[in-house]
């Protein structure tokens, strides 16, 4: 995969930084957000598809984005399909911030050291270039405005902003109502993109800790062909704390 297109995470986190404050909207949500989006570009390039409400490896071969192929080498260990309401669901320690310090090294944010209540140490990241936010955001209102579908890699990345709250802090108030109600609906042109959100809004709501009643009969009778619930998957590791590393990164 070449670096001339951006990521959906990088563009997730993109239409998620306040240009003004340097913070990320709907933290919490967004770490799914971002895990979620990992699996759709990882659809887009080949390397998984959609299983029921599994995601199943059809081509191991790395993309050569690092963080990923460390995803899809994750998804590849496991052997077999995973639910992705589990795979959302589990631990992603540090991918946020991976995802901001990458692209502060490709110029797109820099960071903004701080301090909170005078004492604690804080990072923010500024955008380098609001026209790269922009232009992801008029992708949306175009999507939303014009009515027509969007784009299988637009309509993903208007999916998973709704998923992780994102409709709030781009169409704000009651004037923004109908534009936020539009941005769900775009949901449903893309397979993927859906079964991701879904997966996402899922685990938000405490669905993902309960496995399927069919997939737990299933399991317990040992049918041909059962298949046994899938454990949460694991998330990419952080990286080593070193230096300006240490500083609290502000949500």
């Amino acid at each position: 995969m070449g670096r001339s297109r951006r990521t959906l995470p990088e563009e997730l986190l993109l239409l998620a930084l306040d240009p003004a404050t340097g913070t990320t909207a709907q933290p919490q949500s967004l770490d799914l957000g971002l895990a979620g989006a990992q699996l759709v570009e990882l659809a887009l390039a080949g390397r998984i598809a959609p299983d029921g409400d599994r995601i199943a490896v059809v081509v191991p071969r790395p993309t050569g984005d690092p963080t990923l192929d460390c995803a899809l080498e994750l998804l590849r260990r496991r052997g077999a399909p995973v639910r992705a309401v589990h795979w959302i669901g589990g631990p992603r320690l540090g991918l946020r911030q991976t995802y901001l310090s990458h692209l502060e090294r490709c110029g797109m944010v820099h960071a903004v050291a701080g301090q909170m209540c005078g004492v604690l140490p804080t990072t923010r990241y500024q955008a380098t270039d609001n026209a790269i936010s922009r232009e992801i955001r008029a992708r949306l209102d175009s999507a939303i405005r014009t009515g027509v579908p969007p784009d299988p890699r637009t309509a993903a990345l208007a999916a998973l902003a709704h998923a992780v709250g994102l409709g709030k802090h781009l169409y704000p108030g009651n004037e923004g109502r109908s534009s936020r109600s539009r941005l769900r609906d775009l949901i449903r042109h893309d397979p993927m993109g859906g079964l991701v959100a879904h997966a996402v809004m899922d685990v938000q709501n405490g669905v993902g800790a309960q496995p399927r009643r069919g997939a737990a009969t299933a399991g317990r009778q040992g049918g041909a062909g059962a298949r046994p619930v899938a454990e949460p998957a694991r998330g990419v590791p952080m990286q080593p704390r070193r230096g300006s590393m240490a500083r609290a990164v502000a949500h």
